[in-house]
């Protein structure tokens, strides 16, 4: 590897910037290819260029015949990310087992008296109310966002950015009666009946949950699952 490609990608990753490295395996050249543009010999080449931003989307690197050409595509995504609302019982458990899944973890609740270092050890706490919050943290495709305070004070704020977002999951804790007055204020906000699907309420998988524990169990596994659901498709389309 050329050091300016070496040096671009770590700036890339500092950056926290998605990007992927498009070798030839054969002669060694080497193109950097992101989400709108690309730089290096195969700038120009659209059918790597569109392999590789499908790698990025699937995560996945590989070795892809090209014209004639095997390119293997390294992908250098960003970490997945995972804002939680509220800095609740279920939000200790949660953010650990995200944090060991891989996922950059920012809890965000502006009552100090719960959003403690104390009780979230190692992870990035946000004290801002959560729309502000969710904003300057700018949700993207490798977003996962789940509110969890059950007041909707502090929840619509948090959803409301999340739906105007990419983030690729969107889960609010409530009850199904709780979720339809949910649906009754974003509707009255103006969110359309699409939108508001994107929600999954109430959050998590249904199996049997009952401790703070398992229900963050089935909260990552939906999350899990909605993450390589959403791969498979996107590598159909």
């Amino acid at each position: 590897m050329k050091q300016h490609t070496l040096s671009q990608l770590i700036k890339d990753q500092n950056e926290k910037k998605a990007v992927a490295l498009a070798t030839d395996i054969d002669i060694g050249l080497q193109t950097l290819v992101y989400d709108n543009t690309a730089i290096g010999p195969d700038e120009n080449n659209e059918e790597i260029q569109q392999i590789a931003r499908q790698a990025m989307r699937d995560d996945r690197c590989k070795i892809y015949e090209i014209g004639g050409r095997r390119i293997f595509i390294e992908v250098f995504n960003p970490s997945l990310r995972m804002l939680i609302v509220g800095a609740v019982h279920i939000a200790q458990p949660l953010s650990r087992m995200a944090s060991v899944a891989g996922y950059d973890v920012t809890v965000i609740d502006p009552r100090a008296s719960f959003a403690t270092d104390e009780r979230f050890p190692g992870i990035t706490l946000n004290g801002e109310w959560p729309d502000d919050g969710m904003r300057d943290l700018d949700p993207d495709r490798r977003t996962a966002i789940v509110t969890l305070t059950h007041d909707p004070k502090l929840d619509d704020p948090g959803i409301e950015v999340a739906l105007k977002s990419d983030a690729f999951y969107i889960g609010a804790l409530g009850s199904r009666k709780t979720h339809a007055a949910r649906v009754e204020r974003l509707t009255a906000a103006g969110f359309s009946e699409t939108e508001i699907a994107r929600i999954h309420a109430p959050v998590g998988l249904s199996i049997g949950s009952v401790s703070p524990a398992e229900i963050a169990v089935s909260i990552l596994a939906q999350v899990t699952d909605v993450l390589h659901r959403k791969a498979d498709t996107e590598a159909i389309v």
